[in-house]
């Protein structure tokens, strides 16, 4: 049987979702991200597969989402900035956390998501060495791409939004995997996207794998491209992730 159990982590809601003989030994732990205007129980059905293949897995609740809800800023696109570098700061208290209790088994952290959780996959493997295999799916490695992408957006319908916007998101440039691609250092890493994916698009994926083609640094890295697949996780995927973890971690 799959425990799935709510817990708060210094003021942050998660789930942890384990199976019932192995809750209480240590196991290989993956921190799991949902996507934007989602919340962490819309990735359970995942979570469930990947601690069935024996790992314990942490669905956290971003800023603004689940049972952290907020109205969205009027400023475009500041919640979701302010969201992902939330997560950033606080996923070494969810590690930690788990670290005391002794409940990582020989330091086996994974991270993985979903769209925005996808891009906050790519920006831990930054700066967390300490992760050990990673799965951004339908996420992107460039956030500073993709914030001009949304400020150009913005202008072409007219919206208002701060002259300095790009500066007041200027710490993206610190967790830009594309700036710095030699941090994945042959960790796993699998990227997944859709071609025809609507939200966010597959050629800044597809200019990454250019980008790290054939380096020692990314020989662990795997892209998996889906043609004509839009902004949308299928069960197959979900068996995907977690072969991938099931192998990696």
């Amino acid at each position: 049987m799959i425990l799935v159990l709510k817990r708060q982590i210094k003021g942050i809601p998660v789930l942890e979702v384990v199976g019932d003989a192995d809750r209480h030994q240590p196991l290989p732990l993956v921190v799991y991200y949902h996507g934007w205007r989602s919340a962490k129980e819309l990735v359970l059905t995942q979570a469930r597969k990947l601690a069935a293949a024996g790992m314990r897995v942490i669905l956290p609740d971003a800023l603004n989402h689940g049972e952290r809800l907020q109205p969205v800023s009027e400023v475009p696109s500041w919640t979701f900035w302010q969201s992902i570098q939330t997560n950033l700061a606080e996923f070494s208290l969810i590690i930690d956390y788990w670290r005391q209790l002794n409940l990582i088994q020989a330091g086996r952290i994974g991270v993985g998501g979903v769209s925005m959780g996808g891009m906050t996959t790519a920006a831990l493997l930054t700066k967390h060495p300490e992760i050990k295999a990673a799965a951004c799916i339908m996420g992107t490695p460039a956030p500073l791409a993709y914030a001009r992408l949304v400020r150009e957006n913005v202008q072409v319908h007219q919206l208002a939004q701060p002259d300095d916007l790009g500066l007041l998101t200027s710490w993206l440039t610190a967790y830009d995997l594309t700036e710095q691609p030699r941090a994945i250092a042959e960790r796993p890493v699998l990227f997944w996207h859709g071609t025809a994916d609507e939200r966010i698009p597959y050629e800044q994926v597809a200019m990454f794998e250019r980008q790290i083609n054939d380096q020692t640094y990314a020989k662990n890295v795997t892209f998996l491209t889906a043609n004509g697949e839009r902004h949308l996780v299928k069960p197959a995927l979900m068996n995907t992730i977690t072969a991938f973890f099931k192998s990696n971690l």
